[in-house]
Protein backbone atom coordinates (compact mmCIF):
# COMPACT_ATOMS: atom_id res chain seq x y z
CA UNK A 1 0.00 0.00 0.00
CA UNK A 2 3.08 2.06 0.64
CA UNK A 3 4.45 2.01 -2.40
CA UNK A 4 0.79 2.96 -4.46
CA UNK A 5 0.55 5.85 -2.18
CA UNK A 6 4.35 6.77 -3.31
CA UNK A 7 3.57 6.16 -6.93
CA UNK A 8 0.00 8.09 -6.92
CA UNK A 9 2.29 11.30 -4.84
CA UNK A 10 4.79 11.12 -7.44
CA UNK A 11 2.43 10.91 -10.59
CA UNK A 12 0.65 13.90 -8.70
CA UNK A 13 3.28 16.04 -8.71
CA UNK A 14 4.11 15.11 -12.18
CA UNK A 15 0.72 16.05 -13.25
CA UNK A 16 0.71 19.13 -10.81
CA UNK A 17 4.09 20.85 -10.69
CA UNK A 18 5.71 19.04 -13.33
CA UNK A 19 4.09 20.42 -16.42
CA UNK A 20 3.45 23.83 -15.14
CA UNK A 21 3.06 26.87 -17.45
CA UNK A 22 1.15 30.48 -18.00
CA UNK A 23 -1.33 29.02 -20.14
CA UNK A 24 -2.44 26.25 -17.80
CA UNK A 25 -2.21 28.50 -15.11
CA UNK A 26 -5.05 30.45 -16.59
CA UNK A 27 -7.03 28.00 -18.17
CA UNK A 28 -7.69 25.28 -15.28
CA UNK A 29 -9.27 27.82 -12.88
CA UNK A 30 -11.41 28.05 -16.16
CA UNK A 31 -11.97 24.63 -16.85
CA UNK A 32 -12.62 23.43 -13.25
CA UNK A 33 -14.99 26.27 -12.60
CA UNK A 34 -18.70 24.16 -12.83
CA UNK A 35 -20.55 27.47 -13.08
CA UNK A 36 -19.43 27.93 -16.80
CA UNK A 37 -21.41 24.92 -17.41
CA UNK A 38 -24.90 25.48 -16.07
CA UNK A 39 -26.38 27.51 -18.61
CA UNK A 40 -24.88 25.38 -21.53
CA UNK A 41 -25.85 22.06 -19.55
CA UNK A 42 -29.66 23.56 -18.74
CA UNK A 43 -30.24 24.92 -22.05
CA UNK A 44 -29.02 21.09 -23.43
CA UNK A 45 -31.38 18.73 -20.83
CA UNK A 46 -34.67 21.08 -21.77
CA UNK A 47 -33.56 21.10 -25.63
CA UNK A 48 -33.30 17.40 -25.53
CA UNK A 49 -36.43 17.15 -23.17
CA UNK A 50 -38.36 19.17 -25.83
CA UNK A 51 -36.97 17.94 -29.11
CA UNK A 52 -35.76 14.37 -28.14
CA UNK A 53 -39.72 12.60 -27.83
CA UNK A 54 -40.14 9.96 -25.01
CA UNK A 55 -37.07 8.82 -25.05
CA UNK A 56 -35.63 12.65 -24.62
CA UNK A 57 -37.65 13.30 -21.69
CA UNK A 58 -36.95 9.91 -20.18
CA UNK A 59 -33.22 9.98 -20.26
CA UNK A 60 -32.79 13.81 -18.69
CA UNK A 61 -35.44 12.83 -16.01
CA UNK A 62 -32.88 9.53 -15.34
CA UNK A 63 -29.86 12.01 -15.77
CA UNK A 64 -30.53 14.52 -13.42
CA UNK A 65 -31.27 11.15 -11.42
CA UNK A 66 -27.73 9.90 -11.78
CA UNK A 67 -25.84 13.41 -11.32
CA UNK A 68 -27.59 13.70 -7.91
CA UNK A 69 -26.91 10.36 -6.58
CA UNK A 70 -22.94 9.87 -8.08
CA UNK A 71 -22.58 13.70 -6.33
CA UNK A 72 -24.25 12.91 -3.17
CA UNK A 73 -22.34 9.53 -2.89
CA UNK A 74 -18.95 11.13 -3.35
CA UNK A 75 -19.80 13.92 -1.07
CA UNK A 76 -21.66 12.89 1.24
CA UNK A 77 -20.82 9.51 1.79
CA UNK A 78 -17.83 7.97 0.84
CA UNK A 79 -15.43 11.21 1.06
CA UNK A 80 -16.23 11.52 5.15
CA UNK A 81 -15.82 7.74 5.79
CA UNK A 82 -12.90 7.52 3.75
CA UNK A 83 -11.49 10.92 5.17
CA UNK A 84 -8.48 11.24 2.72
CA UNK A 85 -6.98 14.29 2.93
CA UNK A 86 -6.73 16.72 -0.06
CA UNK A 87 -2.70 16.90 -1.25
CA UNK A 88 -2.35 20.55 -1.50
CA UNK A 89 -2.58 20.06 2.51
CA UNK A 90 0.02 17.31 2.91
CA UNK A 91 1.94 17.43 -0.11
CA UNK A 92 5.55 19.33 -0.04
CA UNK A 93 6.05 21.09 -3.52
CA UNK A 94 2.41 21.15 -4.72
CA UNK A 95 1.18 24.20 -6.62
CA UNK A 96 -2.27 25.23 -5.37
CA UNK A 97 -2.94 28.42 -7.34
CA UNK A 98 -6.63 28.88 -6.57
CA UNK A 99 -6.17 27.52 -3.08
CA UNK A 100 -6.74 24.44 -1.28
CA UNK A 101 -9.91 24.79 0.50
CA UNK A 102 -11.30 22.43 3.10
CA UNK A 103 -12.89 19.77 1.89
CA UNK A 104 -11.50 16.06 1.63
CA UNK A 105 -10.41 13.98 -1.50
CA UNK A 106 -11.07 10.88 -2.30
CA UNK A 107 -13.11 10.49 -4.44
CA UNK A 108 -13.10 13.70 -6.79
CA UNK A 109 -16.32 14.80 -7.18
CA UNK A 110 -15.71 16.61 -10.15
CA UNK A 111 -14.99 13.10 -11.98
CA UNK A 112 -17.36 11.34 -10.42
CA UNK A 113 -20.30 13.28 -11.62
CA UNK A 114 -18.73 14.10 -15.05
CA UNK A 115 -17.77 10.21 -16.15
CA UNK A 116 -21.26 9.69 -15.02
CA UNK A 117 -22.64 11.99 -17.36
CA UNK A 118 -20.55 11.11 -19.81
CA UNK A 119 -21.36 7.49 -19.56
CA UNK A 120 -24.85 7.47 -18.78
CA UNK A 121 -25.44 10.21 -22.04
CA UNK A 122 -22.58 8.23 -24.25
CA UNK A 123 -24.23 4.75 -24.31
CA UNK A 124 -27.52 6.06 -24.89
CA UNK A 125 -26.43 8.73 -27.80
CA UNK A 126 -23.37 6.66 -28.87
CA UNK A 127 -21.46 9.07 -30.87
CA UNK A 128 -21.39 11.58 -27.98
CA UNK A 129 -19.78 8.96 -26.15
CA UNK A 130 -15.89 9.38 -26.79
CA UNK A 131 -16.38 13.61 -26.53
CA UNK A 132 -17.69 13.24 -23.46
CA UNK A 133 -15.26 11.08 -21.78
CA UNK A 134 -12.63 13.28 -22.95
CA UNK A 135 -14.44 15.96 -21.67
CA UNK A 136 -14.90 14.23 -18.27
CA UNK A 137 -10.97 13.32 -18.21
CA UNK A 138 -9.84 17.16 -18.84
CA UNK A 139 -12.16 18.39 -16.32
CA UNK A 140 -10.95 16.14 -13.76
CA UNK A 141 -6.99 16.75 -14.88
CA UNK A 142 -8.04 20.15 -13.72
CA UNK A 143 -8.30 18.88 -10.10
CA UNK A 144 -4.78 17.49 -9.98
CA UNK A 145 -3.33 20.39 -11.64
CA UNK A 146 -5.12 22.92 -9.20
CA UNK A 147 -3.42 21.15 -6.63
CA UNK A 148 -6.48 19.69 -5.36
CA UNK A 149 -6.84 15.88 -5.63
CA UNK A 150 -4.51 13.05 -6.33
CA UNK A 151 -4.73 10.93 -9.63
CA UNK A 152 -6.22 8.17 -7.76
CA UNK A 153 -8.74 10.09 -6.84
CA UNK A 154 -9.71 10.94 -10.33
CA UNK A 155 -9.35 7.05 -11.24
CA UNK A 156 -11.63 6.23 -7.90
CA UNK A 157 -14.36 9.02 -9.65
CA UNK A 158 -14.25 7.33 -12.51
CA UNK A 159 -15.00 4.08 -11.72
CA UNK A 160 -18.04 4.87 -9.25
CA UNK A 161 -19.50 7.55 -11.88
CA UNK A 162 -19.28 4.91 -14.34
CA UNK A 163 -20.20 1.86 -12.30
CA UNK A 164 -23.71 4.28 -11.51
CA UNK A 165 -24.07 5.16 -15.04
CA UNK A 166 -23.90 1.97 -16.43
CA UNK A 167 -26.62 0.79 -13.53
CA UNK A 168 -28.67 3.75 -14.67
CA UNK A 169 -28.38 3.11 -18.72
CA UNK A 170 -29.34 -1.08 -17.94
CA UNK A 171 -32.01 0.69 -15.43
CA UNK A 172 -33.60 2.55 -18.46
CA UNK A 173 -33.27 -0.16 -20.95
CA UNK A 174 -35.04 -2.50 -18.93
CA UNK A 175 -37.69 0.26 -18.01
CA UNK A 176 -38.15 0.30 -21.97
CA UNK A 177 -37.96 -3.19 -22.43
CA UNK A 178 -41.37 -3.43 -20.10
CA UNK A 179 -42.99 -0.10 -21.60
CA UNK A 180 -42.76 -2.03 -25.53
CA UNK A 181 -43.63 -5.21 -23.60
CA UNK A 182 -46.52 -3.48 -22.54
CA UNK A 183 -47.88 -1.88 -25.62
CA UNK A 184 -47.42 -5.36 -27.24
CA UNK A 185 -49.25 -7.16 -24.70
CA UNK A 186 -52.98 -4.36 -25.05
CA UNK A 187 -52.13 -3.41 -28.47
CA UNK A 188 -56.09 -3.60 -29.28
CA UNK A 189 -57.44 -7.00 -30.59
CA UNK A 190 -58.83 -6.18 -33.93
CA UNK A 191 -55.00 -4.79 -34.96
CA UNK A 192 -53.73 -8.12 -34.30
CA UNK A 193 -56.52 -9.73 -36.15
CA UNK A 194 -56.59 -7.27 -39.38
CA UNK A 195 -52.88 -7.86 -39.60
CA UNK A 196 -53.08 -11.91 -40.08
CA UNK A 197 -55.60 -11.35 -42.63
CA UNK A 198 -52.97 -9.82 -44.72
Amino acid sequence: MDGLIRIDTWLFLQLNAGVASSFLDWLMPIVTNLRYYRVPLALGLVALAIFGGGKGRGVVLLALITVTLTDQLASSVLKPWIGRVRPCHVVEGVRAITGCGNTLSFPSGHATTSMAAAIFFGLLYRRWLWPLIAFSVILSYSRVYLGLHYPSDMLGGWIIGGAIAWGMVCLYRSLLRQRMERLRLFRPRWSADSSGDK
